[in-house]
């Protein structure tokens, strides 16, 4: 131990340690190069490196080796994470620095196409396919892309109405916006694919939105009767076609059931008339017999006298009956 002058305090003796000196800092300068040689790529990641700042290659999820002491850089890009940009309003808790801006106002107030305004917030839904592209094709590939959505945007608005922007047009608005921007991002390299572009809220501007909203609630009230009637239309109509259907049908029946009855008694007396001709004497007392057959049994009680017969009253009963 080796003692301080000034205040009497011992040092520590290192004098045994100056042999192992070299060792001890060839030791520490290899763990340092293994703490900088080694990295991890997440699983919804990929990994650019780079080596003095020239692209190399793009390595996928896991435990990746690198040169150390500088040599390689390595880039982090999100590439399975489905990143979003929000116009003209602003989700708080945003991890992306380029999700919404500060002029949200200005973004949202657009022009139609018959020269009104409109206030239209919308969202973009995006993933990194390419990273290369994405990192060193253009400079702030964000705000690129949102500076291309807002003038995509701004164009499709600016083609329609502004009833078609607020009311029927929104889904066509959509897909149009969509197909223009992926093309948009395609021609400027920045590694980007589109997913969704989703309207948000599409209003009239501040001043005359009740106004609006009256002839909106008109128009419903009215889609809203012209459906009840067509609905009754729908009701009343096929019940009557149905009825006059039926009404024809019993009619055409009823006829067919008259012609063959009328066929059916002109046939039999048709063959009445064959057998009348070939004996006209039996086939009248033929007819007789069997008409009085049909006829007698409905008349009653009836007494028939010879005409011959002299004394008819001691032969009937004065209590009723008729007498022919």
């Amino acid at each position: 131990m080796c003692r301080s002058e000034s205040d009497g305090f011992e040092l520590p003796d290192l004098e045994h340690l100056r042999p192992y000196a070299v060792w001890i800092v060839l030791a520490l300068g290899i763990v340092f190069l293994l703490m900088t040689s080694f990295y991890t790529v997440q699983a919804e990641s990929q990994g650019v490196v780079l080596r003095f700042g020239r692209f190399i290659k793009t390595v996928d999820p896991g435990l990746r080796f690198k040169l150390p002491l500088g040599i390689d850089q390595v880039e982090i890009v999100p590439v399975r994470r489905q990143l979003k940009q929000e116009f003209g309003f602003g989700t708080a808790g945003a991890s992306n620095p380029t999700q919404y801006s500060d002029e949200q106002k200005e973004e949202r107030n657009m022009v139609t196409g018959d020269l009104n305004t409109a206030s239209v917030e919308w969202v973009i839904q995006y993933r990194i396919q390419e990273p290369q592209l994405y990192l060193f094709k253009v400079r702030e590939p964000g705000r690129t892309l949102r500076d291309l959505s807002e003038s995509v945007m701004r164009t499709v608005v600016g083609d329609r109405t502004v009833d078609e922007v607020i009311t029927i047009g929104r889904q066509e608005i959509e897909v149009e916006a969509l197909t223009e921007l992926q093309e948009l991002v395609n021609r400027y390299e920045l590694g980007l694919g589109i997913d969704q572009v989703q309207l948000k809220n599409v209003n009239p501007p501040g001043p005359v939105q009740p106004s609006f909203n009256e002839v909106n609630q008109a128009q419903q009230e009215r889609e809203q009767m012209i459906n009840e009637a067509n609905g009754e239309y729908n009701k009343v109509v096929p019940r009557a076609r149905g009825e006059a259907e039926q009404k024809v049908q019993a009619a055409e029946g009823y006829a067919t059931k008259r012609v063959n009855e009328a066929e059916g008694d002109v046939a039999r007396f048709n063959a009445v008339l064959t057998e009348y001709l070939k004996a006209p004497e039996v086939t009248k007392q033929r007819l007789y017999i069997e008409t009085m057959r049909q006829v007698v049994p409905s008349l009653g009680k009836k007494i028939i006298l010879d005409d011959g017969a002299k004394q008819v009253l001691p032969l009937l009963p004065l209590t009723g009956g008729s007498v022919q």
